[in-house]
């Protein structure tokens, strides 16, 4: 009897140890065939290119390929619905940002429930938004392109890379808290403003560090501001719009990887850390300072905070505004 139970006991034992292994074995299967990375914005801009950089790491680490697709419509909420909607098995992954998850939802009716449908992995990183205005305003910083604006009354536009993206939001709080009258012209991305911004064809655009950057120099517009508390690094001599004369004004952005509810938790755990290995490379950081952007590389559980109380925050916001989809 007694070698009986000890027989019991060690098959129980080996039993319990191949339930522990089970999820680190799932964990090592995948990917097994290549992954689908959905960017809700065109190429070109600031989420598409930490989504690039993310998918070609991913790439190098894991043996399979992370292949970037655009699903440009709707303020992004095309491809955040299709994602939604995706197999929870770990081969289609979303990188959005925080319009897209935490500003859209609270402004539109949209077919999806950030908290209830996504699993958040990590918030790669976030970052400020820089103003650009075209060189035919005679200003060289925000209050004299707020005087002149207020001396021509309809007379300018601002651009957006979408209706209800933080872009859109930014540039109506600014006209909003600047007292000013501009029109809105909506785009299908960042890139698609910018082309406008350098032609003329509207004169203001808060834009991604990506986005404007390049062109500082080539004489086609100036940038007179940012949108972070503090002035940043890469910019030194721009200050910030809160010491321009709009005291408090501060808009932020993050792009996060975050995968359909039900994906099993091992995929959650290993993209997760993948990701923060990634963020915390030498390599990824220059990138991320190229582009504006400070690296984060949250857990899961951190990213989840981040989403809920931005939800919170930005419902409020858009609230006060009396912003709506367009």
């Amino acid at each position: 009897m007694a070698h009986l139970i000890r027989r019991s006991l060690l098959a129980l034992g080996a039993a319990g140890a191949a339930s522990s292994v089970l999820p680190l074995r799932a964990q090592s299967t995948w990917p097994h065939r290549a992954v689908k990375v959905v960017v809700p914005f065109a190429a070109g801009g600031n989420t598409d290119s930490i989504a690039r950089l993310l998918a070609e790491r991913f790439t190098q680490a894991l043996g399979q390929p992370f292949v970037v697709e655009n699903r440009v419509g709707a303020g992004g909420g095309l491809a955040i619905d299709f994602v939604s909607k995706a197999a929870p098995d770990g081969y289609t992954l979303l990188v959005g940002a925080m319009a897209n998850l935490a500003i859209l939802p609270v402004i539109n009716k949209v077919t999806f429930d950030p908290i209830r449908d996504f699993i958040p992995i990590s918030n790669i990183g976030s970052n400020p938004f820089v103003l650009g205005i075209h060189r035919s305003v005679p200003a060289a910083n925000v209050q004299e392109f707020i005087d002149y604006v207020r001396k021509n009354p309809g007379r300018f536009n601002y651009a957006s890379g979408g209706s209800g993206s933080v872009s859109h939001l930014s540039g109506a709080l600014f006209v909003k808290r600047a007292g000013i009258e501009m029109a809105h012209v909506s785009y299908k991305g960042g890139s698609q403003a910018v082309v406008d911004l350098l032609a003329g064809n509207v004169q203001m655009y808060f834009g991604n560090f990506s986005e404007l950057v390049p062109h500082a120099n080539g004489g086609q517009i100036r940038l007179i501001g940012v949108s972070s508390e503090q002035r940043v690094a890469q910019l030194p001599n721009v200050p910030t719009i809160s010491e321009s004369g709009l005291a408090g004004f501060k808009t932020i952005t993050w792009n996060g990887l975050l995968a359909p509810a039900g994906t099993p938790q091992a995929i959650i755990d290993r993209a997760a850390l993948l990701t923060r290995e990634v963020v915390a490379s030498e390599s990824a950081r220059a990138r991320f300072t190229q582009i504006g952007v400070d690296p984060i590389g949250s857990t899961p559980a951190e990213f989840a905070a981040t989403l809920r109380a931005d939800l919170q925050t930005w419902a409020e916001a858009a609230k006060v505004a009396n912003l709506k989809m367009e």
